[in-house]
C-alpha cells in the first residue's frame, strides 16, 4: 500500500478537525459551509476517519472528538499554521464571534502559548471586532481578509482553505432553488428588498450608535468606580487603626470587583448584540423556533428544499445548531429544539439567533399542546419580536388508507369545530401564548407539515400539487411574503431600532438595580451607625459596671478570708508569713478570679458589639431579598446584592480584629505581708496577748492595704476598659464612615451611568417612533436627528411588556388603522399630540 493510500485510510487530520470546529464555534451552520467543508475534505484527500470524526462533529454527537482532544494532537511545529486556519475560517465573513474567539483561545491555552498571543496574531492582519462589512460588494473584500490570515502558509490545508474560503462564507454562490410558492419574485419584491436595505442601513447607524454610547457608559461606569474607591482609600488611609483601614480598602475592592464582573458580563452582552445586528443588517431573518419534534426541521426543508436528508433520522434532537440558509437577502433559520430533556445547551443557541431576527415563526402540534413549552415565548416579548404561530396539524398520512382519506376531503382535518376540530387546540395555544407573550396580536397558521413533505417525495409526484394544496402551506407563504412586502421596511426597524432597545434595556435595569441596592445600604448603614454608637455606649457601661462588682467580690472575698490567715500565722515568721499568703490566694483562685473578671467583662462587651453588627447584617441580608424580589435578572440575584450580607459579616470582621482581652495586673497583693511583719512587736506579753494583737495588727494591715489596692485596681479596670471600649466604638464608626464614603461614590457612580443608559435608550426609542410614524403615514423620509426631533416630542415605552406611547409635536393624519397599527407591530401603541398648555 501506497504511503499516500495509507494517509488517506488511516491517518487523522487534527488541523481540519480543528477547522471543522471553528465552522461550528459560532454554533450556526449555513448549508453551504457544510457542503464547502466537505469538498474541503475531497481537496485535501482527507482519510476515511477524518470524514467519518469531521461528521460527527458537524453533528455533534456525543463521542465526537473534542477541541481539547484535537489539539493536544497538534506537533509544535504544526500549531502556528494550525492557529492561523482556525482564525481565517473564524475571520471568513469579516468578524469573529465570542464563540469562536473563546475557542482559539482555548486551544492557545492547550498548547501553552503565552496569553495575548492570539491577540497579537490578530493585530499583524489588522483583525478588530467591530469590523463591518455592508452590501454584495464586499463580498471579496471578506474573502481577502480571512485569507490574509494564511499568507505564506504552504501545507496542503491551507492552501485549500484560500482556494475555498469563498464557498466557506457563502459569498461565491447562493442556491437558487428555494420554493416558488413563496412567490418573493417581482418588481413589488425587488422594490421592497431595496427599500430593506436602505432602512437597514440607516437604521443600523443608530443601533450602532446607541450599542456603543452603552459599552461607553459601562466602560466608564467600571473605570470611574475603581478611581472613586482609590480615592476614598487615598484619604482615609491614614485614619483610625491600620486594621480597620484595611478592612475598609478590602471591602470596597471586593465590591469593585463584583461590579466589576458584572459590568464586564454586560459590555460582553452588548458587544454581542451588536455583532447580531451586524449579522442581520443584509438579510430580512426568518427563524423557525419550537420544542423537539414539532417539524421545525420539515418546515425548513419544504421552504428551502434542502436539508431532507435530515428529515426523520429518528434521534431525538435532529437539529443542533442554528441552520442557515441564505437566498436573495433572506435568511431562513431552523433551530434547535427548546425543552428537551438533556437540551438546555440546545435551548441556549436557539436563543443566541433572536437577536438577529426579523420574524418568530414559533412550531407547535396539536398532539401535544402543553403550557409549558410557550414560556419561551416571555423572551421573545423581552427582545421585541413578531410572531406568527404555525400549528402543524398531525396525523400519519404514511397509512395509504389514510392519505387517501384525507385527499378525499382534506378541509376536514382543519374544521374548527367538532370532536376532532382543530378550534379547541387554537383556543389553548392563544390562552397559553398570551400568558407570557403580553397580547394576542399573532397569527395562528394551521398546516400539515406531512402533506408538504409527502408533496415533495418520487412516489408521491402524481399527487405533488394536490398533496401541497391541501398542507396550507400556501397560506404560511403568502403570510412571509406579507412580512417582507408589506411589512419588510418597519419590521427591519422593529430589529434594528426596536429590539436593540433590549439590549440598552438589561444593563440600564442592571445599573438601576445597583443604584437602588447602594442607594438602601448605605441609608441603612448610615440609620444603623447612629443606634450602634448608642448600643456600643449601653454596652461598655454594662461590661464595666459587671467588671467592677466583680473586683468588688474578689476582693471582698480575699478580705474576708484574713482573721482565718491571721489566726493561722499570728506567730510565723517573715518568710513563712509570705509564703502561707501566697498559698491563701492561690487557694482564694485570686489573680485567675481577677483574670476571669477581666476577660468575663471583655466578653460580654464582645458579645453586646457582634449582636449589635449581627442585628445590622441581618437587617442587610432582609434587605437584599426584598431588593432582589423586584427583579427577575436570575444570574445577577445572587451576586448583584452580595455586599448586603458581606458588609454584615465583614463588621464582625472588623469588631474582631479590634476587640481583643486585657488582662488585670498581675501579682497584686503579693507583697502586702512585708509591712505587716514589722508591726509585730511585744515580746514580755501573755502568749494570748501577743496572739491576739498579732492577729489584729496582721488583719488591719492587709485589709488596709487590700482595700488600697482595691481601690486602685478598680481606678486602673474603669481606665482601661474605657480606653478599650472606646477604642472598638472609634474604630467601628470609622470604619462605618469609610465604608458609607466608597459606597457613596459607588452609588454617585451608578447614577450617573443610569442616566446615561436611560438617554441611550430614548435615543433608540425615538428613531423606532420616528419610524413608526413614517410606515403609518407612508412615507420614507430620511432617518436624521433633525427629522426626529422636529416630530416627535416624547417617547414612554414600557419595554418587554408591549406598551408604547409616542408623543408628536404636530397633528400626525395616520393611513392605518390603530387595530392594524398594534396587530402587525405586536405591541400596544398609542399616539398623542403634544400638549401647548403651559404649567
Amino acid at each position: 500500500m501506497s504511503d499516500q493510500s495509507s494517509r488517506t485510510t488511516e491517518h487523522l487530520d487534527y488541523p481540519f478537525l480543528l477547522v471543522t470546529h471553528m465552522v461550528c464555534a459560532d454554533q450556526q451552520i449555513h448549508s453551504e459551509e457544510s457542503k464547502a467543508l466537505r469538498g474541503l475534505a475531497t481537496q485535501i484527500s482527507a482519510s476515511q476517519r477524518t470524514l467519518a470524526e469531521m461528521e460527527k462533529i458537524l453533528a455533534q454527537e456525543e463521542n465526537q472528538l473534542s477541541v481539547e482532544d484535537l489539539a493536544q494532537k497538534v506537533s509544535p511545529g504544526e500549531q502556528s499554521e494550525a492557529m492561523s486556519q482556525m482564525l481565517a475560517i473564524a475571520y471568513v465573513d469579516g468578524f469573529c464571534s465570542a464563540l469562536e474567539r473563546q475557542m482559539a483561545e482555548q486551544v492557545a491555552r492547550i498548547w501553552n502559548w503565552p496569553p495575548g498571543e492570539v491577540q497579537r496574531q490578530l493585530a499583524e492582519v489588522g483583525a478588530f471586532t467591530d469590523t463591518r462589512f455592508i452590501g454584495e460588494h464586499n463580498q471579496q473584500q471578506k474573502v481577502s481578509f480571512g485569507a490574509r490570515f494564511l499568507k505564506g502558509a504552504d501545507s496542503l490545508l491551507s492552501r485549500a482553505l484560500v482556494d475555498n474560503v469563498a464557498k466557506l462564507t457563502g459569498s461565491e454562490q447562493k442556491v437558487e432553488q428555494i420554493r416558488r410558492e413563496i412567490l418573493l419574485t417581482g418588481p413589488e419584491y425587488d422594490e421592497a428588498i431595496r427599500q430593506c436595505a436602505v432602512i437597514a442601513d440607516e437604521d443600523y447607524k443608530f443601533a450602532e450608535l446607541a450599542l456603543k454610547s452603552t459599552l461607553s457608559a459601562l466602560k466608564k461606569l467600571d473605570k470611574n468606580i475603581q478611581v472613586a474607591i482609590e480615592d476614598i482609600k487615598h484619604k482615609t488611609g491614614g485614619k483610625g487603626q491600620a486594621t480597620t483601614a484595611k478592612e475598609v480598602a478590602k471591602q470596597l475592592e471586593d465590591t469593585r470587583n463584583d461590579l466589576s464582573a458584572e459590568i464586564i458580563k454586560e459590555i460582553e452582552s452588548v458587544r454581542e448584540s451588536l455583532r447580531a445586528k451586524e449579522r442581520a443588517l443584509n438579510h430580512f431573518s426568518i427563524t423557525f423556533m419550537g420544542r423537539t419534534k414539532a417539524g421545525k426541521s420539515t418546515l425548513h426543508a419544504i421552504v428551502t428544499d434542502d436539508g431532507w436528508d435530515a428529515i426523520g433520522v429518528g434521534k431525538q434532537r435532529t437539529t443542533r445548531f442554528n441552520r442557515v440558509y441564505e437566498w436573495k437577502n433572506i435568511r431562513i433559520i431552523d433551530t434547535p429544539g427548546i425543552g428537551a430533556s438533556g437540551g438546555q445547551s440546545d435551548e441556549e443557541i436557539a436563543k443566541s439567533i433572536i437577536d438577529e431576527s426579523d420574524v418568530i415563526c414559533y412550531v407547535v402540534t396539536n398532539d401535544s399542546i402543553q403550557e409549558s413549552e410557550f414560556g419561551f415565548l416571555r423572551l421573545l416579548k423581552v427582545k421585541a419580536k413578531p410572531l406568527i404561530i404555525l400549528l402543524n396539524v398531525k396525523n400519519n398520512l404514511r397509512d395509504p388508507r389514510r392519505l387517501e382519506h384525507f385527499l378525499q376531503n382534506p378541509d376536514k382535518l382543519f374544521e374548527m369545530d367538532g370532536q376532532s376540530g382543530i378550534g379547541g387546540h387554537i383556543q389553548r395555544i392563544r390562552r397559553y401564548a398570551k400568558q407570557h407573550y403580553a397580547n394576542d396580536y399573532f397569527d395562528i397558521i394551521p398546516v400539515m407539515l406531512l402533506a408538504a413533505q409527502l408533496s415533495r417525495e418520487p412516489e408521491h409526484v402524481k399527487k405533488k400539487q394536490e398533496l401541497f394544496k391541501a398542507s396550507r402551506m400556501q397560506k404560511f407563504l403568502e403570510s412571509i411574503r406579507v412580512s417582507l412586502v408589506n411589512h419588510g421596511a418597519i419590521r427591519r426597524s422593529q430589529t434594528l431600532l426596536g429590539s436593540t432597545v433590549g439590549a440598552i434595556d438589561h444593563p440600564n435595569k442592571w445599573v438601576n438595580q445597583q443604584a437602588l441596592v447602594y442607594e438602601k445600604l448605605t441609608g441603612t448603614l448610615k440609620n444603623k451607625r447612629e443606634g450602634i454608637q448608642k448600643d456600643l455606649r449601653k454596652a461598655a457601661k454594662d461590661a464595666k459596671d459587671s467588671l467592677v462588682q466583680q473586683i468588688d467580690s474578689i476582693f471582698q472575698d480575699t478580705i474576708n478570708a484574713i482573721p482565718s490567715f491571721a489566726e493561722d500565722h499570728w506567730n510565723s515568721k517573715e518568710i513563712a508569713i509570705k509564703v502561707g499568703w501566697q498559698q491563701k490566694l492561690k487557694a482564694l483562685r485570686f489573680e485567675e478570679r481577677l483574670k476571669i473578671a477581666y476577660q468575663e467583662a471583655s466578653k460580654n462587651f464582645n458579645k453586646e458589639v457582634q449582636e449589635a453588627l449581627e442585628e445590622i447584617g441581618n437587617e442587610l441580608q432582609l434587605i437584599s431579598q426584598l431588593s432582589s424580589s423586584d427583579f427577575s435578572f436570575t444570574e445577577q440575584d445572587s451576586n448583584n446584592l452580595r455586599d448586603f450580607v458581606r458588609i454584615g459579616s465583614s463588621l464582625l470582621l472588623i469588631a474582631s480584629a479590634i476587640i481583643t482581652f486585657f488582662a488585670p495586673p498581675i501579682g497584686l497583693a503579693i507583697g502586702i505581708v512585708s509591712a505587716v511583719v514589722s508591726g509585730i512587736v511585744g515580746m514580755f506579753k501573755s502568749q494570748d496577748e501577743k496572739r491576739r494583737e498579732a492577729v489584729i495588727n496582721i488583719s488591719t494591715s492587709l485589709e488596709s492595704q487590700l482595700n488600697t489596692h482595691r481601690q486602685r485596681t478598680l481606678q486602673q479596670a474603669k481606665g482601661d476598659f474605657g480606653k478599650y471600649s472606646d477604642s472598638v466604638t472609634r474604630n467601628i464608626n470609622i470604619y462605618f464612615e469609610e465604608l458609607i464614603a466608597g459606597l457613596e461614590a459607588i452609588a454617585t457612580e451608578l447614577e450617573k451611568a443610569k442616566n446615561r443608559l436611560s438617554g441611550t435608550a430614548n435615543y433608540l426609542n425615538r428613531a423606532y417612533a420616528k419610524r413608526i410614524i413614517d410606515w403609518c403615514v407612508e412615507e420614507n423620509e430620511t432617518l436624521t436627528d433633525e427629522r426626529i426631533n422636529e416630530t416627535i416630542a416624547k417617547v414612554q415605552r414600557d419595554f418587554g411588556r408591549s406598551k408604547m406611547k409616542i408623543v408628536t409635536k404636530s397633528q400626525v393624519q395616520l393611513l392605518k388603522s390603530l387595530e392594524d397599527i398594534q396587530h402587525i407591530l405586536q405591541e400596544d401603541i398609542s399616539f398623542s399630540l403634544k400638549s401647548t398648555k403651559k404649567d
